[in-house]
């Protein structure tokens, strides 16, 4: 699981510079959903939503904001089950901080907190870094911005390096006669953009790609040097090829290093007779200079798409190199791999169990997928969306506005169907599943008939939905 990676970065979808041979090698194995999505794409509700299979609204969190987790969590009932859970790298912005949720092991490397298991190991391995905190400071970086330059240490203290080998260390140290579920959480390619030199030099030399540019934008109202939260900005000329470099590179080295660890784990799962699971996924993705947006929190491809694959031993009948354009998402991580490993799952439950698509048994999984988020950096950000993997469509909360497009026809979101009056049958469809969609939520979003703006959206709402 790495963190903010979007949904487009494979080679295998013919991006123009990130080469994943290895993801594409387990695509191959198993399947790939394209329009996977992070149903409020940030990483404290993101990161909930896969632990507990839960809408946001189900959880009330409908935003950046975190509290305990009163339901059963997907390591919970995999431990429950007579499954070693394992956490290793990332943690998964759990509240209270010491609270595990079920892994019953945690080996923490979360590149922005201080003392926890990697930043101790680079203060042993280098003590003239002083620490991870202040070595972006001496670097220029920092943790949500687009300033990138290669990691100025050697390859294998860097967190990516750190945490597959850690990840490899729990397979080889625990008992074989237990199944694991391990968690290998990554912080790349979430900024501070610092890949190894050999992989930011070679994406600087190759032609990199225009962030995509929707006829919808006010270009002139952006500036080069960016908001103050640092969401909206002009990415261009050096300072965009930087930033690509960064975030393209940390991937490749992430598709690198991966690799002995998926094949450590399929090795361990095979000599103990067991059949194996790998599933690769992302909290939300990264906007990257697309539309004159940064960073995350918003409904276009580049924030909310992410990839989703999974493959699985051949005894488990996954049909090979199987590509889905049904809308799935994080949520159904949890049924899914529950009912692979054989265990309970929880009720209710918003995710779906994918294992039916995945050995071409079903090509229906529901209507649409919701998702949103409240304000985060401003009030303007705040959206509902719905897609059914074809078309999408977006409501804005605060002013009401509307944005509707074809993503078969327009992958890159830079043409607005709602601007077109001969769409206005087909926008008035869309609102009208969003009115439904909408309708009892405790904002007064609607009224059953119609969607009502400048309500209110706080991002934890007052209480739980009824479970």
């Amino acid at each position: 699981m790495p963190d903010q990676m979007r949904g487009d970065c494979l080679s295998l979808l013919g991006h123009p510079v990130v080469r994943t041979p290895h993801l594409d090698k387990l695509a191959a194995e198993g399947a790939l959903f394209r329009r996977a999505y992070s149903t409020c794409p940030s990483c404290i509700p993101a990161r909930a939503a896969l632990l507990t299979g839960l809408f946001p609204a189900t959880r009330g969190v409908v935003g950046y904001a975190a509290r305990p987790i009163p339901y059963p969590t997907l390591p919970q009932r995999l431990a429950a089950a007579g499954y070693q859970t394992v956490l290793v790298g990332r943690y998964m912005h759990q509240k209270p901080l010491e609270e595990s949720y079920g892994y019953q092991m945690e080996i923490r490397g979360s590149v922005h907190v201080d003392d926890d298991a990697y930043d101790r190991f680079l203060k042993r391995a280098a003590p003239a870094t002083g620490g991870i905190r202040n070595l972006l400071t001496r670097q220029g970086l920092s943790y949500n911005g687009w300033q990138a330059a290669p990691w100025p240490l050697a390859d294998d203290l860097h967190p990516t390096a750190w945490t597959v080998r850690q990840a490899r260390k729990i397979l080889e140290e625990l008992s074989p006669e237990r199944p694991i579920f391990l968690t290998a959480s990554f912080y790349a390619p979430h900024p501070p953009l610092f890949p190894p030199k050999r992989y930011f030099d070679a994406c600087w030399r190759q032609k990199l790609p225009a962030p995509a540019r929707g006829d919808w934008v006010d270009w002139p109202a952006l500036s080069p040097a960016g908001d103050k939260p640092g969401h909206r900005v002009l990415l261009e000329g050096e300072a965009l090829r930087a930033a690509e470099a960064g975030y393209f590179g940390l991937i490749q080295h992430l598709d690198d290093q991966i690799a002995p660890l998926m094949a450590a784990f399929k090795k361990r799962s095979q000599k103990a007779r067991r059949p194996w699971v790998i599933l690769f996924t992302s909290d939300h993705g990264e906007m990257l200079g697309d539309h004159g947006f940064y960073r995350k929190c918003e409904p276009y491809e580049g924030s909310a798409n992410i990839p989703f694959l999974v493959a699985a031993a051949p005894e488990l009948g996954f049909k090979r190199g199987l590509r889905s354009e049904l809308p799935v998402c994080l949520e159904d991580v949890m049924p899914t791999l529950l009912a692979l490993a054989g265990a309970s799952c929880p009720q209710p439950m918003d995710g779906v169990n994918l294992a039916p698509v995945l050995r071409g048994e079903t090509q229906r999984l529901r209507e649409c997928l919701h998702f949103e988020h409240a304000p985060c950096y401003s009030p303007l950000q705040a959206f509902q969306a719905l897609t059914d993997g074809q078309f999408k469509y977006i409501w804005r909360p605060l002013d009401g506005s509307e944005q509707l497009f074809d993503l078969a026809r327009d992958p890159r979101e830079e043409h607005d169907l709602a601007r077109e009056p001969s769409r206005r049958t087909l926008l008035g469809q869309w609102r009208a599943r969003m009115v439904r969609q909408l309708a009892g939520r405790p904002e007064g979003f609607s009224d059953g008939t119609h969607l009502i703006p400048g309500r209110p959206y706080p991002a934890l709402q007052a209480k739980l939905k009824e479970l």
